[in-house]
């Protein structure tokens, strides 16, 4: 999944989840004492203040907003697993202390990788990396809270209360473990890559970012099929690209550049055009490009909605709305995506979700 990225200490932050947008970040208090030499009582404190944060948070985003709409079935559980995902993004993204140097880092991730029979099945994206000392100490919290999940799916008693919220949503809609897995290391790729060469590559970094959402949520909705799977895939990759593709000047203020390089490559881009306060010819010439890409793709996969019925086909056709409507605002701009972050204009986002729920796709 990582062929050609170039490597990274600090991620960007987002987890994209259909029709959630962008995460935002909650400020939780780092635990003292070296990075990665935390007991491992310290260890599990630490992970657990990021996920209060992380739920004391949710309240007060979109997502939970839209989930009053649904019934109280899927309410519970889809809360549940928004939960998750937002504490899995916290803690992958909280500055924490910088205290070990890279090198002893990136020994002490091997080491501890070595210790605990580390599963390679599960852990598509690794890269064999040099992390900070910070990114190996996002990479330890990580390994916490994956090491929850499989007590979790092991049967056992989970020591985080943002797993054991899980239990519910698992045990009544039949959920697997490797959706859940997937976010997780699309927080570790996070830690240690910044740019991709290919468009491959960033729809490989997609496959863990995004898709494993829309496959969780049509095991909620009791909806999941191989061929639905399939199509939601098409729809979350589209969705995460137009986020991309709206905060293209956020994410290289942080040192981060979703566009492929190979892309950047033949429209003539260079990092001054990212820069720049407002968009050259060439890099609109490069965005209207990308625009039809991820349109092409949420085309694609929209036949999804015509396959669901009551909840389901209300929550996709809402998905799907929200990206049209987002790249329709990229185009609107003139594919200006430096000067301001463009958002979609609410009657274009209601026309769409009519016209998505109505037509079936």
């Amino acid at each position: 999944m990582t062929r050609g990225a170039t490597q990274v200490s600090n991620r960007r932050g987002p987890l994209s989840v259909p029709g959630a947008g962008r995460w935002r970040r909650t400020a939780v208090a780092a635990a003292s004492g070296p990075a990665l030499a935390l007991p491992a009582q310290a260890q599990q404190t630490e992970t657990a203040v990021i996920t209060a944060g992380a739920a004391g948070q949710a309240s007060a985003e979109n997502f939970p907003v839209a989930l009053r709409l649904l019934p109280a079935r899927y309410r519970r559980h889809l809360m549940a697993v928004y939960t998750f995902a937002r504490t899995v993004d916290d803690v992958g993204d909280e500055a924490l202390p910088a205290t070990a140097a890279p090198d002893q880092a990136h020994d002490q991730v091997q080491a501890r990788d070595q210790a605990r029979g580390h599963d390679q099945a599960h852990d598509k994206a690794r890269v064999p990396a040099h992390p900070t000392n910070q990114a190996a100490h996002r990479l330890e919290l990580l390994d916490d809270l994956d090491d929850d999940l499989g007590r979790l799916y092991r049967g056992e008693t989970p020591r985080l209360a943002v797993i054991a919220q899980l239990d519910p949503a698992i045990a009544e809609c039949g959920i697997p473990a490797q959706p859940f897995r997937d976010l997780i290391q699309a927080n570790r790729q996070d830690q240690l890559v910044a740019r991709y060469q290919t468009f491959a590559d960033l729809t490989g970094y997609c496959e863990l970012s995004a898709n494993p959402v829309g496959r969780i949520v049509l095991y909620v909705f009791g909806a999941w099929t191989p061929r639905r799977a399939r199509l939601s895939d098409k729809v979350c990759t589209a969705l995460q690209l137009a986020e991309h593709w709206q905060d293209v000047a956020e994410d290289y203020r942080n040192g981060r550049v979703y566009l492929p390089a190979e892309d950047l490559d033949r429209f003539g881009c260079t990092d001054a055009d990212l820069a720049a306060p407002t968009a050259s010819q060439q890099l609109r010439a490069l965005m209207s490009f990308q625009v039809t890409r991820a349109s092409a793709w949420l085309s694609a996969g929209s036949p999804l909605i015509g396959t669901l019925r009551g909840a389901a086909r209300v929550a996709v056709a809402g998905y799907v709305a929200g990206g049209r409507a987002a790249l329709a605002a990229i185009e609107a701009a003139d594919h200006d995506v430096l000067a301001a972050t463009r958002k979609p204009a609410k009657p274009r986002l209601l026309a769409e979700l009519a016209r998505a729920y109505t037509r079936g796709r």
